[in-house]
């Protein structure tokens, strides 16, 4: 497929992703047989999603508010959904800044409790 032209762009969750594939399979469901890629694309969207996308973007929603925070690692946050500050760490590895124990403790009750 040749693409000419980027009409828009955003970054998206896995289970936004997931919402999104389920749409499109249902659309083609009766009209066509569903080809080899988007056979695998949404085979690896049901793996990888974690949650709901209602819940990722209520969290990515959340995430953005802090301070040392962008887009991205929020993304990145609700698609993994880590669980130690050590997983943390890791996202936030290519950052020029660390996180302070305090805002390593509120990102995590974030994601505990989206």
């Amino acid at each position: 497929m040749i693409v000419k032209s980027i009409l828009q762009e955003d970054l998206l969750t896995m289970a936004e992703v997931k919402e999104v594939l389920d749409q499109i399979r249902q659309k083609r469901a009766d009209e066509e047989e569903l080809g080899y890629e988007l056979r695998r694309a949404i085979r690896h969207a049901e793996l990888f999603a974690k949650g709901t996308a209602d819940e990722s973007r209520a969290m990515v929603a959340e995430l953005m508010k802090l301070e040392k925070m962008n887009k991205e690692i929020a993304v990145k946050i609700a698609d993994i959904r880590p669980i130690t500050k050590d997983e943390l760490r890791a996202i936030y590895a290519k950052e020029r800044f660390t996180l302070s124990e305090e805002e390593l403790n509120r990102i995590l009750e974030i994601v505990f409790r989206g």
